[in-house]
């Protein structure tokens, strides 16, 4: 793996104080990926839709110091200062130390700031972590002006994976691969990249209904599920089975069958959840309305020929994904019939998205 290129040049250009603000979005894998090897590389690729309305707006502030040992953040999460999240993100900052040694030169004060709850099994990490990373290639770009977009991108998912791995996959959209697949132009373990190839129409504009069942936090974080996959008894299997469906699914989104689609994709979030059933020690994350919600969707699907389908990531929210020529009845069905399973009748309407933009 060649991370040579992603180790910022030196500048003579000096940046007194400057500020940058970037909206970048969370993410939901189809393929999903759980477990990983160090520094963040993934034991199978996963691909996953970018989202549009649940984003991450982050403001970093920058202002020039004398250079030390240490990095210097202060860190406030809707307004409030946040000690509790600094141990990640200085993990984080020690993490790409390598590639950003500006970071030292920096007083950096981040406000931070989600459109869904934090910590309640919507990627909260990705939308974050990525947000800061953009954040950082602007004021790497401004002290080396000659880096394209492209790289910009890159070296933004690059530096983003170190932080959280599946905020490698919300710089773009609105299809992003993660981790290297022999199918996939162009994949790597060390950054996303986006779908490379022409998408079936129905597959375009997708809509995803994030059902709030609870906005708690985790009882298990995320990285303590990935960590059980060491000597999970069946994860050879399981990282082999992840991406033979990468292979099966890129074949459906350019075909647009459907129905393949809904059948992947649920049974992909259902063997997610099995690896935590079954690791040990064991856990569940799914909660009872998480249950009652899935039986209602195939009723519905079964009643009205429907292609509404769920995906769950490493939570008890369920994601009601359904192509935008039925969003009128299932936004109805959502409403009327499943919102009663969501703590306090919440739920989000999303939409596909296009990744990260500076505000």
């Amino acid at each position: 793996m060649n991370t040579s290129e992603f180790i910022a040049a030196s500048s003579n250009k000096s940046i007194e104080k400057t500020s940058f603000t970037w909206q970048t979005p969370s993410n939901i894998a189809l393929v999903k990926y759980w477990g990983k090897s160090n520094p963040q590389i993934p034991k199978n690729a996963s691909i996953s839709f970018t989202l549009n309305n649940c984003h991450t707006i982050t403001t970093i502030e920058f202002e020039q110091k004398e250079k030390t040992e240490e990095v210097e953040f202060d860190l406030f999460f809707e307004g409030k200062q946040k000690d509790a999240f600094k141990p990640k993100i200085a993990a984080f900052f020690t993490r790409i130390k390598e590639y950003c040694p500006y970071i030292f030169e920096y007083k950096m004060t981040i406000n931070s700031e989600n459109s869904f709850p934090h910590s309640s099994g919507i990627a909260s990490s990705a939308s974050g972590l990525s947000a800061i990373a953009m954040c950082l290639m602007s004021l790497e770009s401004e002290l080396n002006t000659s880096l394209s977009k492209e790289y910009i991108n890159k070296k933004a998912s690059f530096l983003a994976r170190l932080g959280s791995g599946s905020a490698s996959r919300s710089i773009e959209g609105p299809l992003v691969v993660w981790g290297n697949h022999p199918e996939i132009e162009g994949s790597s373990d060390l950054f996303g990249v986006q779908f490379p190839y022409k998408v079936h129409s129905v597959f375009e504009n997708y809509q995803d209904a994030i059902l709030l069942v609870d906005k708690g936090e985790k009882q298990v974080s995320s990285t303590v599920g990935h960590n059980l996959m060491h000597n999970h008894p069946y994860a050879e299997n399981r990282f082999l089975q992840a991406n033979d469906n990468l292979s099966k699914i890129s074949e459906i989104l350019k075909n647009g069958d459907v129905k393949s689609f809904i059948n992947l994709v649920e049974s992909e979030a259902l063997t997610l959840h099995a690896m935590m059933l079954t690791s040990n020690p064991y856990f569940i994350l799914m909660k009872p309305n998480t249950l009652e919600i899935i039986n209602s969707i195939w009723e519905y699907r079964n009643e009205n020929n429907s292609n509404i389908c769920f995906t769950l990531d490493a939570g008890a929210n369920v994601h009601v994904l359904y192509p935008e020529a039925e969003k009128d009845a299932v936004n109805n069905f959502i409403e009327n019939k499943l919102s009663k399973y969501c703590q306090k009748n919440q739920y989000i309407c999303d939409t596909v998205g296009f990744g990260a933009k500076q505000l």
